[in-house]
């Protein structure tokens, strides 16, 4: 039995989706901060909190979990710099209260949603797992800090864990049943394909004077489904080999702003109006991570990793569901 904690949010719901398909009994955490209920589509529901730790005690005592796949957490980097208290508090408070309980329950694999957010400004195209991690933002800190705390859990506990790394994660599932609801709404993709729907007026581009072939900034994008094939794999990765370890996940290439809007356009059938606007203050010009451990390792390989493809399970999901899960 897999417990999936934050399950009903965006990456969450499409992992226990995955798991249900493979023939997995799902546990499913969320406290519904983020997450929404019509996003979960089976598995055995609890609502609560990991800062509750009578909550978790419930949760583990009724079930018989064997790993955890850890989602939950607070994602906004503007709002970690503005309420870094916040961040902690769910962030790493959480996962110490989750591990607590996992190591009582004897439950000793994880695999741990981190972010590429703890390299900071990058020394490298593509970033490499051993590059140097310094985070310019509470948010990737607070990753940092529970990727620190598990090694140190590891080595006293025997908690093995695989934390992987990524950037932006996008696209929806191929049929449309799930997808993409953030209120607010931060990341590009859908904020374009909100923009094409007339929900916005238009996208701004922060900045076209970067170091880059068309001036925008270069960002990786990876495919939800792709991304919850690597959790599967990671869960796979520690029970055959029972060892902790770190991988990035991103498609090496990376695109940009303009080609994003341009490649949603033909998509969508028609001009998505921009403006471009000021930088944004801490945006590096090009942040591009290496899949190569990841492929090698775990035998990861991307299935959806086109732009198109991408963005055409995007507009599946964001045209049929306009106003995302509070369908009115």
């Amino acid at each position: 039995m897999i417990l999936v904690t934050g399950g009903a949010g965006y990456i969450g719901s499409h992992m226990v989706w995955v798991l249900l398909e493979k023939g997995f009994d799902v546990v499913v955490v969320d406290n519904f901060e983020k997450g929404h209920s019509k996003a979960v589509l089976g598995g055995k529901f609890y609502k609560g909190d990991l800062k509750d730790k009578e909550f978790l005690d419930k949760v583990f005592s009724e079930n018989e979990i064997s790993a955890v796949i850890h989602f939950a957490a607070s994602s906004l980097v503007g709002e970690s710099v503005q309420n870094p208290i916040k961040y902690y508090y769910n962030n790493v408070y959480g996962t110490l209260n989750l591990v607590d309980t996992m190591i009582k329950h004897n439950v000793k694999k994880l695999v741990f949603s981190s972010t590429a957010a703890v390299y900071g400004e990058p020394e490298n195209i593509p970033i490499l797992e051993t590059d140097k991690t310094e985070p310019t933002n509470p948010y990737g800190e607070t990753k940092l800090a529970i990727e620190k705390m598990l090694k140190w859990m590891d080595r006293a506990y025997g908690l093995k864990f695989v934390s992987l790394r990524y950037f932006n994660v996008a696209g929806a599932h191929p049929d449309g049943i799930i997808g993409e609801d953030h209120n607010p709404e931060t990341h590009l993709i859908p904020i374009v394909l909100q923009a094409a729907l007339g929900i916005r007026e238009k996208v701004t581009v922060y900045g076209n004077d970067y170091n880059t072939k068309d001036g925008t900034c270069i960002r990786d994008y990876i495919h939800v489904l792709d991304l919850c094939d690597a959790h599967l794999k990671a869960l796979e990765y520690l029970e055959k080999y029972n060892k902790s370890d770190i991988f990035n996940l991103g498609n090496g290439l990376g695109f940009s702003v303009m080609e994003v809007i341009e490649k949603a356009s033909e998509v969508v059938g028609k001009k998505i109006p921009y403006e471009i606007g000021q930088r944004r203050p801490g945006d590096p010009s090009i942040l591009v991570a290496s899949s190569k451990k990841a492929q090698e390792v775990l035998g990861w390989e991307q299935k959806y990793n086109s732009l198109e493809v991408i963005i055409s399970t995007a507009w599946k999901w964001h045209s049929t569901h306009p106003n995302g899960y509070d369908e009115k």
